[in-house]
């Protein structure tokens, strides 16, 4: 098995809402296991407040990330690249592993709609997790 430890990169549009999600509950269910990256093709000015409220309930908290555009050396430098309704924007690279997670887009949503977004996206990258060999540092 390598030293070095996977990567991956959560792509939506504004990287805002999904993306930031994703992102958090790998660093956290990881434990700095995994490489973690975010971005957006269209980066917003800031996250969903929704969204950060939502993973503060989960201890989580989002409020000192920022959304970032999406470069060409961020997904170069990923194992695994996760879109999530970016379509065809995300270069290809040989070697790295795309998955497209189809989510409900939580922006303009109260908490009542982004909360089962949050579970479902906590459960794949728990599946995530298990794909790449890591095991979650809690459940």
């Amino acid at each position: 098995m390598s030293d070095t430890k996977p990567s991956a990169l959560f792509v939506c549009v504004h990287n805002a809402g999904r993306s930031q999600m994703a992102a958090g509950y790998l660093r956290h269910l990881s434990g700095g296991a995994v490489e973690v990256r975010s971005a957006g093709s269209l980066p917003a000015e800031q996250i969903n407040p929704v969204a950060v409220e939502a993973m503060l309930e989960e201890g989580i908290d989002l409020r000192a990330e920022h959304p970032k555009v999406l470069t060409a050396d961020a997904v170069e430098a990923s194992d695994v690249v996760v879109t999530m309704g970016c379509g065809d924007v995300c270069p290809i690279f040989p070697g790295t592993r795309y998955e497209d997670w189809a989510l409900a887009d939580p922006a303009g949503q109260g908490i009542e709609a982004v909360r089962p977004i949050r579970d479902e996206i906590r459960g794949r990258v728990l599946a995530l997790l298990a794909e790449l060999g890591v095991e979650p540092v809690t459940a």
